[in-house]
């Protein structure tokens, strides 16, 4: 059980704190300055969702979204119910509501649907109104993104094979081409219009993908769309690339991602990336999706970037979740990196965080991705799409979904006064990609309140600690200066602090803590999350108790919360109020849980939902240890939770002898000047071999990780291949169940070596291993299979 320290001792905001030495000597450096900007526009409602297509919960102004009458910020992620298992769909989505995610959002594929024209599927794993039916039941509102043409690393875009030969003016109104939509849309209506309407779940839909000239087609689109049903309060279409959009008909929608698969091999880490790591109200990106179009694109911007519409809020759909890894360059962003981008978002100004991808999957057939064979720039894996995502393709959670599941809980309970604040990016603020040095931050405010974000974290580029750092706000009741001495602000640093926040009747000047969200109580419980290496600072002037204080200094209570979670209370005239501040060393252990209708704030290391009935679930190995913060007690207190019948396990899984492949070549052939993968011929003429049986009495959802280097990887069960991956340096984990193999099957693993030669761009530490040897490299360092039953919080005693 984790304790947290009961007040013990009051401590009055006027009394002087002992000198520090040294302290005041770093008071030489000027405090960075900013002043709150208003709306340079007043307050409006579009057509959209108010006069046409209104929704009983759901509608825009020009600045935020509403839900319930109420400004919020939604947060939306991507998953694609074709490339995850229908069996999985249910803890997947339970899994990212429980991240803080509150709208899914999924491609319906074309091609995954109707390979044969005229007889569309919509069964089992196709089942889109079951999708859409199921992401109700665990608390999620759905955006549909219906195309017809999705990209989204598919083939032919999603298109199938039949419409892309047919010989019409793709994604143009040309009449031939709207005759081989119009049934498309007419069969998706049929499954989903009943779902659409005012009480739906289905709170917008997506027109086409990436489409930058033709904004009369997606008025069309529009139009068929509605004609067969499929209506939804907001309509959107992706605004990058400087995209000609229909004013007023379509809500327009941004992306930002730390780095991409779409540039060259040998390319430097491109300015359209590195820009997503500063604040900024330019929220065009020329990068994305420009290998794939006539554009300006890579290394520089349009000179017309274009810019967010005077009648929408600022939104994004496609904030990287990760990346996905294509042959010839193979990114990997951290969950920090992810989180940065996203973060800036929210300094920004953003209205609607939307990701992509927040859920990885599996492609449903071969042949379905986007390859040379295909016409594409780009070679995909023939099935992996786990994207590096919050989860992944096998189910399991990676780091990001820590890293944003603190963003999201901060938006879910400060939503309200955030949405309606404008960003005001500070004068002195960096002025190119290239500045190391300046620090990043910005302040969204209502000019009386507000939150202060910074973030100092990127890839490839490393970041130094920024000195003497304090902030002086200028708001309309005068400047707050914070913190009360300067400060230094590590690397990797993604901060939010309160500016004058008004809780249960105390005043909290500010606090140099990121806020993550407010528990109900007899008092309500201001939860703030500690950041590394900067000291715990909340002024107010409330009386403040508690044990952990060290001192206070002008109305400055300076908090240890180093070790463990540390309980403060604050007393002003009648107000009450509790503040919580987790130190930094637990902040990924953090989960704050709403899906069942009241706030719970938990401590877990492995991955925590709420279940049907409302009760905490957790996929693990082992018993896992949660723990519940309970406001009555000012205390962390454990969860009991029960398991399967039989005890989890994990275990090295014993190889057969490896068969060796031929010396593989250093190139497979190139389109456009990017590398090609293998074929299936030559994965197995090169690729070295080993074969396993996993025990036939499984105890739980089953996951093979399995630690490689090489360059292609390939899964057979019962000699057909069901993944694949390309090596980049992590584990690969495979969720057995998720690929429905059967538990006596024959596996075998494939690795086709990594020849020094080859035209392909590793992570750092991935290229590092390959330098290691002159010679092609090859490694199968460890199988390990996990098994991993459901446990469930037991039921509350009456």
């Amino acid at each position: 059980m984790t304790s947290v320290p009961p007040p013990a001792v009051k401590t009055a905001p006027d009394v002087a704190a002992p000198h520090e030495p040294g302290r005041e000597s770093r008071r030489s450096a000027p405090p960075l300055t900013v002043t709150h900007e208003p709306w340079a526009e007043p307050l409006t409602r579009p057509a959209m969702s108010n006069e046409l297509d209104r929704h009983e919960r759901i509608a825009l102004t020009n600045r935020y979204v509403e839900g319930d009458g109420r400004p919020f910020i939604p947060v939306s992620g991507e998953l694609h119910y074709s490339r995850v298992p229908r069996s999985e769909w249910d803890e997947r989505l339970r899994l990212m509501r429980s991240g803080g995610v509150t709208a899914v959002a999924t491609y319906v594929i074309w091609n995954h649907h109707e390979p044969e024209r005229g007889r569309p599927r919509f069964d089992d794993g196709l089942d889109v109104a079951a999708f859409v039916r199921c992401a109700a039941d665990a608390g999620l509102d759905v955006v549909l993104r219906i195309g017809p043409w999705c990209h989204g690393e598919v083939r032919n875009g999603g298109f199938p094979d039949w419409v892309q030969q047919a010989p019409v003016a793709h994604r143009t109104d040309d009449p031939g081409y709207l005759a081989l939509v119009e049934p498309w849309f007419a069969a998706i209506g049929e499954q989903l219009a009943p779902l659409c309407g005012p009480s739906s779940n289905v709170i917008a839909i997506q027109l086409d993908n990436e489409l930058y000239d033709q904004p009369g087609h997606l008025t069309t689109l529009k139009a068929l769309a509605r004609r067969h049903g499929l209506v939804a309060p907001i309509c959107t279409a992706t605004a990058w690339g400087g995209a000609d959009l229909p004013v007023g008909e379509v809500l327009p929608l941004y992306g930002g991602y730390g780095d991409g698969f779409w540039v060259e091999a040998d390319h430097d880490w491109d300015t359209t990336f590195r820009e997503h790591f500063f604040f900024s109200h330019t929220w065009d990106d020329p990068g994305i999706g420009a290998d794939l179009r006539d554009h300006p694109g890579i290394g520089r911007r349009p000179e017309t970037p274009r810019l967010p519409s005077a009648s929408f809020p600022a939104a994004t759909c496609e904030l990287g979740g990760g990346m996905a890894t294509a042959y010839h360059r193979r990114p990997l962003l951290s969950g920090a990196d992810v989180a940065a981008v996203a973060h800036n978002k929210i300094g920004n100004g953003s209205g609607w965080q939307g990701y992509y991808m927040y859920a990885g999957g599996t492609n449903p057939r071969p042949g379905l991705q986007e390859s040379h064979a295909s016409g594409y720039p780009n070679d995909l894996p023939e099935f992996d799409y786990d994207f590096h995502a919050p989860i992944g393709a096998s189910g399991l959670i990676s780091s990001s979904h820590a890293a944003l599941r603190r963003q999201h809980a901060f938006l879910a309970a400060f939503g309200l006064g955030l949405a309606p604040m404008p960003s005001t990016i500070p004068a002195l603020h960096p002025t190119s990609v290239d500045d190391v040095e300046t620090l990043r931050w910005a302040l969204r405010s209502d000019g009386t309140s507000g939150w202060l974000f910074i973030t100092w974290q990127q890839p490839h580029v490393p970041l130094g600690t920024v000195r003497d750092v304090q902030f002086a706000v200028t708001l309309e009741g005068g400047t707050t200066v914070l913190p009360h001495a300067p400060v230094e602000v590590p690397a990797g640093t993604i901060a939010h602090w309160p500016l004058h926040l008004e809780l249960g009747g105390v005043h909290v000047d500010w606090a140099t803590a990121s806020a993550l969200t407010v528990l109900d109580g007899k008092r309500p419980t201001l939860v703030l999350v500690a950041e590394r290496g900067i000291p715990v600072e909340v002024a107010t002037a409330a009386t403040v108790a508690g044990d952990a204080l060290t001192r206070s200094a002008s109305g400055v209570a300076v908090v240890d919360a180093d070790a463990e979670p540390v309980r403060l209370e604050l007393a002003e005239g009648d107000g009450r109020l509790d503040v919580l501040v987790v130190p930094a060393a637990s902040a990924d252990r953090v989960w704050v849980l709403e899906a069942s209708g009241r706030r719970r704030l938990v401590l877990s290391d492995e991955a925590v939902f709420e279940d049907a009935d409302g009760r905490l679930a957790v996929r693990a190995s082992a018993a896992p240890v949660v723990e519940e913060y309970v406001p009555s007690t000012g205390r962390f207190e454990p969860v009991t939770v029960f398991g399967g019948h039989s005890p989890a396990s994990e275990s090295t899984v014993v190889l057969s002898p490896p068969v060796p492949g031929e010396t593989p070549p250093p190139s497979y052939g190139s389109r456009a000047g990017r590398a090609s993968a293998p074929t299936r011929e030559e994965v197995a003429r090169y690729a070295n071999s080993w074969t396993l049986r996993l025990p036939t009495e499984p105890h739980g959802r089953r996951y093979l990780e399995v630690d490689w280097a090489g360059d292609v990887a390939r899964l057979e069960a019962d000699g057909v291949v069901v993944a694949d991956r390309f090596w980049d340096g992590t584990p690969w984990t495979i969720g057995l169940d998720a690929l429905g193999i059967p538990d006596a099957a024959e596996l075998t693993v494939r690795i086709v070596p990594l020849h020094p030669e080859a035209s392909v761009h590793l992570p750092a530490a991935a290229e590092a291993r390959r330098r290691t040897t002159d010679t092609p490299l090859l490694a199968l360092d460890r199988v390990r299979l996990i098994e991993a039953p459901l446990w469930r919080e037991a039921p509350a005693v009456e």
